[in-house]
């Protein structure tokens, strides 16, 4: 048997020191990576296992059927239906709070209104206006790919969330477009809540559903408003205001009417309306679009090109309120 040459054993232990050389270095940062990843995953199963799974029964008004939707498909369906996908992101996640907010609200008080047995809500603005991904395909056609995608990483920031005061979900109600200033809740609905203020929203004047005006008959103006005009000219008398701008009551020839009950009747875009009689005509002119009460969706678009971010956005028109887990009141469903 042959003896190995010291010098080829000296190579070969060096050969195999140079191989292990890189392992040897690399192998504790391969071990906290391993470790990282770890506590990532287990994050997310422990961030997965305290979100509650939560359905919403809706009542498909097309289709007559109650469909039972997972909350956050449900969520981007509701943001998809009732904001432009071409808005800014941060007013999207806005929109995604909110409406995961009214909802979580509506499944909590269970006090279904005009719903068939086993609805929470309906998908028209009765509740919230909702579209299942096949009706958005229809919709957007060969926009709905980049849509979704921004809509879903929208509700996707705020996944969980909700907006809260004194520990309890908000009545989380926005509409398109203000005449300058948001409305106190008791100034269109019954109750009051220190939440629902009016605010300055001065942006939504760029909005283009700002102003519209409509025009119809004298005869049919009476007869909807179940009014005498008087002889005249006129038509009616503003005798106040509510804190957000907008007619509260108006007086038409000894009759006393309210500024939602006119909006209503007539159809009007919203309650801050002036009007003149032409002949036989009577032109309306409005400014806004909704009731007023709450988030102004426009408004919280224009905020969001100046820079604010969504809590930014929420806080400002809901006042007083904290944005919190779902997960605090997930023993109450």
């Amino acid at each position: 048997m042959k003896r190995i040459k010291p010098w080829i054993a000296v190579n070969f232990f060096l050969f195999t020191l140079i191989l292990l050389i890189p392992t040897l270095l690399v192998w504790p940062f391969h071990d906290k990576k391993e470790k990282t990843l770890q506590a990532e995953t287990h994050a997310v199963k422990v961030q997965e296992r305290d979100e509650p799974a939560v359905e919403v029964a809706v009542y498909r008004s097309k289709a007559k059927k109650i469909e039972r939707i997972p909350l956050e498909e449900y969520v981007v369906g509701v943001v998809a239906a009732e904001m432009p996908a071409e808005f800014e992101l941060e007013a999207l996640k806005a929109q995604a709070l909110t409406a995961r907010t009214y909802i979580v609200k509506q499944l909590l008080n269970d006090q279904p209104i005009q719903l068939p047995k086993g609805a929470n809500v309906t998908d028209t603005v009765m509740h919230q206006v909702y579209y299942s991904k096949e009706e958005l395909k229809q919709m957007w056609g060969i926009s709905y790919d980049w849509k979704i995608k921004k809509i879903t990483e929208a509700v996707e920031a705020t996944r969980g969330q909700i907006l809260m005061y004194n520990n309890e979900p908000i009545e989380a109600s926005f509409f398109s477009t203000s005449n300058g200033y948001t409305e106190n809740s008791e100034a269109y609905w019954k109750n009051a809540f220190p939440y629902l203020k009016s605010v300055a929203s001065p942006w939504d004047e760029k909005s283009p559903k700002f102003y519209d005006q409509t025009t119809m008959s004298v005869a049919e103006f009476e007869r909807r408003l179940g009014v005498k005009l008087p002889t005249d000219g006129s038509v009616g008398k503003i005798i106040a205001r509510t804190p957000g701008k907008r007619i509260d009551t108006v007086e038409i020839n000894g009759k006393r009417l309210k500024g939602r009950e006119i909006r209503e009747k007539l159809e009007l875009k919203s309650t801050d309306f002036t009007w003149a009689r032409k002949g036989n005509r009577i032109v309306i002119t409005t400014k806004g679009y909704g009731h007023g009460v709450g988030m102004s969706q426009y408004g919280a678009n224009f905020l969001a090109k100046e820079g604010k971010t969504y809590e930014q956005i929420v806080k400002y028109y809901y006042q007083g309120v904290e944005i919190r887990g779902l997960s605090l009141v997930a023993s109450k469903f």
